[in-house]
């Protein structure tokens, strides 16, 4: 097995035990030993960069009770139409489906507590001080979540994003910070117009998903990782895109090699102790595949707490 370092990823913080992107969820990744602490961002009807996973507020909080009659046509909620004094007002939840339901069930109870939504400056400021208390150098891992979306919402997040962590002192190529997108134009952007020399995340998803225009099975192929790599540092896939099941057991995809070999870090999501992937019975042997098999580089985690302990027995 490779003795590298890998890096623990809390992905919306340890959101395996507090609801996500809340700044207590953040707190006790730090506290768990996390490498990195992520951070969606999208913007608030007064251009506030704020910390959520989706564009949406009502899979997240109690924003349907608190403003009725405040959807979209769709039915859903979206922080861009709410400024960061009315989001303030809500409660921040563990994550429900659209019939109320915890998509996790043994997770935070849904709707409990009093846990309320943060700026991006808010929780950069939290992470320095920690680690200014601590002695430590935990770094963070934003997304700019839809930024084609946004722009047409009327506000273009990267600029504001990068002038804000140049503020905390994440300005070139040594700074604890990776910046990803599933948007592969946005960060040829990133790079070649605006200039930045941060490290660069390629995510890849579903095309299913939409979660941009770019082609995430065109981005698997190894002519495509080559020319990721003169641009992005490295590629965040999903999970079951790094391995397939072979008579009920896991066989790395070849991605994560073909990656490696194109000069790419590989940071796969998610690791989840309660929703494991076929072919897996348990998170630690998860942990174990990902790295010994796959030769991974890092793990985006919702349990900071275990995914560490697991490649401490390693």
């Amino acid at each position: 097995m490779s003795s590298k370092p890998i890096a623990v990823i809390a992905h919306r913080g340890a959101c395996g035990y507090l609801p996500e992107h809340t700044l207590a969820a953040k707190a006790l990744a730090f506290a768990m030993g996390a490498d990195f602490l992520e951070q969606d961002v999208v913007a608030t009807r007064d251009d506030e960069l704020v910390v959520l996973h989706d564009v949406h507020l009502d899979r997240v909080s109690d924003v349907a009770e608190v403003f009725p009659g405040r959807a979209r046509s769709d039915g859903r909620y979206y922080v861009r139409d709410f400024d960061l004094g009315e989001l303030r007002r809500l409660r921040a939840s563990e994550r429900f489906d659209e019939t109320g339901h915890a998509v996790y069930p043994g997770r935070y109870p849904v709707l409990s507590g009093e846990f309320r939504f943060h700026t991006l400056e808010e929780e950069l400021t939290l992470v320095s001080e920690l680690n200014t208390a601590t002695g430590r150098a935990t770094g963070i891992y934003p997304e700019i979540k839809r930024p084609a979306w946004h722009r047409d919402e009327g506000i273009d997040i990267a600029p504001r994003l990068l002038s804000l962590l140049e503020s905390f002192g994440y300005s070139g190529r040594d700074s604890r910070v990776y910046v990803q997108c599933f948007d592969l134009t946005e960060l040829e952007r990133i790079r070649r117009n605006l200039g930045s020399t941060l490290k660069l995340v390629q995510l890849i998803g579903d095309n299913s998903w939409h979660e941009s225009a770019s082609d995430y099975n065109e981005l698997q192929s190894a002519e495509s990782l080559s020319r990721l790599a003169a641009l992005v540092d490295g590629i965040g896939p999903w999970l079951p895109q790094c391995f397939h099941l072979r008579d009920g057991s896991p066989r790395p995809s070849g991605l994560v090699a073909a990656a490696q070999r194109a000069g790419l870090v590989v940071h796969p999501y998610t690791v989840r102790s309660d929703s494991l992937p076929d072919g897996f019975r348990s998170h630690d042997e998860l942990v174990y595949f990902c790295v010994a098999r796959l030769g991974v580089d890092g793990l985006f985690t919702d349990f900071p707490d275990l995914t560490r302990r697991a490649l401490q027995t390693m």
